[in-house]
């Protein structure tokens, strides 16, 4: 493609790669979009080498990223033209330039059906090209016929095949319903026997993706596959040129291999010994040489080659040479190599009857634990956890807790995960198990979860004969000067509940017990201080009767902390005071804790579920999975009201789910996790929520568009409805306006209504949708779904299937808060009208400000607390820069109707703030939030923010929660204002008119 004839796309080129800035290189770039599209007015006074230059120069416009939208016509006209140079030009520019929906690719069906039906083998190739690269619907209807002809013509050349093969296979993978590949066995088996590797590797890429969506029809083919397997490992008649470093043609025998993958087994005793004796030969041929691009390819073969010796579940004796393989990769220096063998091997664990040769790399496995690449260590640990057993647990664990104290922090979660789990399922006996979690404790406490700590408890308290031993590993990890917080929560539970069985051993009195954990009190969080005040209280009832001077210390600590501004502390020291004046009556009242009822553990489910993840690792499910997310971009249905509103929920962490993009069938239940399922009634209801949409006898005469009267429904009648569903309003300020509020409307189309009205006490909120039908026919298929983030737990009813017309629905939602975070559930709306559906992924004012509960705090109350919490990560500061300007008592009244108090004459500077408020979750219970601004009055886009609490996740996201209302501060929705005529349509061609039309 040579451009040296073309002098002035050559100067234009050297003009804007002389530019000195940006601006200089836009004025340049406007000059000659300018210029180009005066020529194009005039098309009939171009040449057609004038005309190729210009659309030369705008593809070089294109790639420099400004927009070029005009000029399609003429870069599509140049397809028909007869000459290659203009046709080339013609199809690499729209190629380029134009996507599949784009209307003007219409206008080049015929010709490029043309040149694929015609003689001229270059023109053959430059139209399948452009087929391959924009794979459309159209295109796929209205040419597959011809490219399948064309792939199984025997007098086209291989060149021309192997294209044809390719664009297929695009064809086929983003229009799997279009493409009809009915009864291609046969003709699938003749490609199999190509001679030409070319053909050949082009057609196994096609076939792959065939057996992959039906495997079932294409089992003639198995021999054909076998047999290019023994073709390629014999080295038969293989060109030179298809030799890659000595191996002939890899990217083949890869190819061949995971498609037979698909294939649940091979029935022909012939053609299983013919294919274990290739694979054989691959294992013993394959070794590591010097040479990177020969091990890359030998190693891409041989791991292929694994996968299919798992999936065929071969004799042991494969196996074990496998194993036996895979043990010499992960022994050698190159860490790429000994990766894959890690890899493989945890691969290998799902074949039975080879978990006693893998033991036998044990040791070199722990080894690879301390290699420098994190991803081997990774790996490493991987395959440990999953080779663990009753025989080997010890070892694996004490090496799991010698590790624990080096490991990266990025991996200390999951490596104290995983030994605790390993510790539970393999312990030989209980007081064992407990020495592995309170040194897991001890050396890795800020990454030991509460269910860790949560499941040594229930096991000490389900075995008596265990609980001295646990109180004095405990009163032992209590002499040191430093410990972790968690561990000062399991000593203490644990010595509260049977210190008294340690009553004559030396140094375990009931004071000295108390003195040991009291030492830690100034040290420790609150959700802490409410287990010690627990632990005093059991302290003080096994000493009946009582020591006058540890009850008198116990009652002083009550004392303070009955004014404590933390009302679940304060609440138990007010309590346990009242019950420990009561003597003897004590012991009935907090006696020992029952044990607890049998239940799988929620670390075992962990691991059920860890393995369940390593399962779907392996080759055949993994390739399957491959195969369906690439069609599943391409075939999945468009809803009718256009392309899915991504900006609305750009910023939202939507949760993960077994089957996000799939929309459940009408007829299948909720399961139990979205609540109690309960009929709702498709009439509007006398409740007192039910007013927020009512009344729903519609006016017809009322616009649509009145999007600021609540006061009824508009209707849309059903013969004047738009083919696209398009929102009324703007969803994103609606959303931020309820975020501020508890009741408003949510979603309103020309169709339905989504209202909200919520209630929210402490952790807990009620939240109900008042589902509006807005027509005068009935709504079908009517679903809703939430999609919870991990932090919230919801509770939906079910939606009634159809919403009668002019009818509401109420859909209560339970909300209850687990935990500390900013991402927002999702409710996935969908339903039909006539023949339209409409779906909608709505975000939930379901956000980190709902669970505040404003509270005054004195000067006395804050500064104790403010000093308590001394840096990071319990306090954030942040210079916040980009701020709205806007007065002080703007931003006042902004932070109460976040629910942040603002508290007047806590700080000396006038142009400072101090708010605080009490965040309430399942985990944190109540959390005093305390927030300060310091304010530049001679620049008000920039402000400094410090936010403080207990707890250090809380406080981040509070800090960046404030932040983002600062800095990005909602505007409420205004009233649209009457429909007004539509102006006639804009040529997409004349930019000005486009930019007006837009303003």
């Amino acid at each position: 493609m040579s451009l040296s004839g073309m002098r002035g796309l050559s100067v234009f080129i050297s003009d804007v790669r002389n530019c000195r800035n940006k601006e200089q290189e836009r004025l340049r770039v406007d000059k000659e979009l300018g210029n180009i599209r005066t020529r194009f007015k005039n098309e009939k006074g171009l040449s057609p080498y004038e005309k190729k230059k210009y659309v030369w120069k705008m593809l070089y416009i294109y790639m420099l990223g400004y927009d070029v939208d005009f000029g399609h016509m003429e870069a599509v006209s140049l397809i028909s033209a007869p000459k290659y140079p203009e046709k080339q030009v013609g199809y690499i520019v729209t190629s380029c330039l134009l996507n599949e929906n784009h209307d003007f690719l219409r206008l080049a069906i015929n010709a490029v059906r043309n040149d694929i039906i015609g003689r001229n083998e270059t023109f053959q190739c430059l139209a399948l090209t452009l087929v391959g690269n924009i794979g459309g619907r159209e295109f796929a209807e209205s040419l597959a016929p011809d490219v399948q002809k064309l792939l199984l013509s025997s007098s086209c050349r291989p060149l021309v095949r192997k294209k044809a093969a390719l664009c297929l296979l695009r064809l086929f993978r983003k229009n799997s319903d279009v493409v009809n590949v009915d009864g291609w066995s046969d003709r699938m088996a003749q490609l199999l026997d190509e001679r030409d590797l070319g053909v050949l590797t082009s057609s196994m890429s096609l076939f792959v993706a065939l057996v992959a969506n039906n495997h079932e029809a294409y089992s003639s083919c198995l021999p054909k596959c076998v047999k290019i397997l023994e073709r390629l490992a014999r080295n038969q008649d293989v060109p030179q040129e298809y030799t890659y470093y000595g191996i002939p043609s890899p990217w083949l025998q890869v190819k061949t291999m995971r498609a037979l993958q698909y294939f649940p087994t091979v029935e022909d005793p012939t053609t299983r010994r013919a294919l274990f004796e290739v694979l054989q030969r691959i294992l013993m041929g394959t070794d590591v040489v010097k040479n990177v691009n020969k091990n890359n390819a030998s190693h891409a073969v041989l791991f292929e080659a694994l996968a299919l010796v798992m999936h065929l579940d071969s004799e042991k004796e494969m196996m074990s040479q496998c194993v036996a393989l895979l043990g010499k990769f992960i022994a050698v220096r190159e860490p790429n190599i000994r990766y894959l063998g890690l890899e493989n091997m945890t691969r290998m664990l799902m074949v039975t009857d080879v978990h006693e040769i893998i033991k036998r790399h044990q040791a070199q496995i722990i080894t690879s634990l301390k290699d420098p690449d994190i991803s081997i260590r990774r790996r490493s640990l991987d395959l440990l956890y999953g080779m663990c057993d009753v025989t080997n647990a010890k070892d694996i664990v004490e090496e799991l807790l010698q590790y624990l104290a080096t490991a990266d922090f990025a991996m200390r979660e999951e490596l104290a995960l995983k030994a605790a789990i390993l510790a539970e399922k393999f312990a030989p006996d209980l007081s064992w198990y407990v020495d592995v979690i309170l040194q897991l404790i001890d050396k890795a406490g800020d990454f030991v979860s509460d269910d860790i700590w949560f499941r040594v408890v229930q096991f000490v308290t389900n075995n008596e004969d265990l609980q001295p031993y646990a109180a004095l590993k405990a009163r032992e990890y209590l002499d040191k000067p430093a410990i972790h917080e968690t561990m000062v929560k399991v000593s203490a539970y644990l010595l509260g509940e049977y210190s008294h069985l340690l009553a004559r051993r030396p140094g375990c009195s009931p004071k000295e017990i108390f003195s040991l954990i009291h030492e830690k009190l100034p040290t420790v969080s609150t959700p802490t201080i409410s287990i010690l005040l627990t632990t005093y209280a059991k302290i003080l009832m096994h000493s009946q009767p009582p020591d006058p001077e540890l009850q008198n210390q116990i009652w002083a600590v009550y004392s303070k902390y009955e004014s404590c501004i933390d009302a679940e502390i304060q609440q138990r020291a007010v309590e346990y005071f009242a019950l420990s004046r009561k003597g003897e009556a004590l012991m009935d009242i907090l006696a020992e804790m029952p044990k607890f009822p049998e239940r799988q553990s929620s670390l075992i489910k962990k691991a059920e579920d860890t393995d369940a993840d390593t399962a779907e690792l392996s080759a055949i499910k993994l390739r399957t999975q491959q195969q369906a997310s690439t069609a599943l971009v391409v075939t999945d249905q468009r809803p009718s009201n256009g392309a899915p509103q991504v900006s609305q929920l750009a910023m939202v962490m939507i949760p993960t789910t077994n089957d996000t993009d799939h929309t459940p069938p009408v007829d299948q239940p909720l399961t139990e996790s979205n609540g109690a399922l309960t009929v709702v009634d498709p009439q509007p209801s006398g409740d007192i929520l039910g007013d927020l949409l009512s009344p729903l006898a519609i006016d017809e005469s009322q616009s649509v568009h009145d999007v600021g009267s609540n006061d009824a429904l508009a209707l849309a009648p059903i013969e004047d409805q738009e083919s696209t569903v398009k929102p009324i309003g703007d969803i994103a300020e609606r959303f931020h306006a309820l975020c501020l509020k508890d009741s408003g409307v949510l979603y309103e189309d020309p169709y339905v209504q989504i209202g909200i009205k919520a209630e929210w006490r402490n952790h807990q909120g009620r939240l109900v949708l008042f589902l509006g039908n807005k027509n005068t026919g009935p709504l079908d298929s009517v679903q809703a779904v939430v999609l919870p983030p991990s932090h919230l737990r919801v509770e939906i009813s079910l939606v009634p299937e159809i919403i009668p017309p002019r009818a509401q629905v109420q859909c209560p939602l339970e909300i209850v808060n687990l935990r500390p975070s900013r991402d927002v559930a999702v409710l996935d709306f969908s339903y039909k009208f006539g023949t339209q559906l409409v779906n909608n992924r709505l975000r939930l004012p379901a956000v980190l400000n709902k669970f505040f509960t404003p509270i005054q705090v004195t000067a006395e109350e804050f500064f104790p607390q403010w000093r308590s919490l001394s840096g990071p990560p319990l306090k954030l500061q942040e210079v916040v820069r980009g701020v709205r300007p806007m007065p002080l008592g703007e931003m006042a009244n902004l932070f109460n109707t976040l629910r942040l108090m603002v508290c007047p004459g806590l700080d000396p500077n006038a142009f400072n703030l101090v708010a605080s408020t009490t965040f309430y979750s399942e985990s944190t219970r109540a959390m005093l939030c305390l927030v300060r601004i310091e304010t530049d009055p001679a620049d008000r886009t920039q402000l400094r923010m410090t936010v403080a609490s207990a707890d250090p996740t809380l406080t981040f996201e509070l800090k960046e929660f404030i932040k983002e209302h600062l800095v990005n501060i909602p505007t409420a929705a205004k009233p649209l204002p009457p429909q007004q005529p539509q102006p006639p349509p804009i040529a997409t061609s004349d930019p000005g008119a486009l930019l007006a039309g837009l303003l």
